[in-house]
């Protein structure tokens, strides 16, 4: 799983999340919390507040793309 960032319909940065963490409480709250801090020159001069998506890996192929 991944915890993606978007700004508006551009992909920031994904981060890969550790499955088992994901019901800590604040565990995706404090990776939210680091990546706003990373880009916050960027979020400042966006026109809309930042998105983030959990996403699963993606799925495997049986062989037949």
């Amino acid at each position: 799983m991944k915890l993606m960032m978007y700004i508006g319909n551009d992909l920031i940065e994904a981060v890969p999340l550790d499955r088992e963490q994901l019901s800590v409480p604040g565990y995706l709250g404090n990776i939210k919390r680091q990546l706003k801090e990373k880009y916050k020159e960027l979020l400042q001069n966006a026109p809309a507040p930042a998105d983030f998506l959990v996403v699963p890996e993606k799925a495997e192929t049986n062989g037949k793309d």
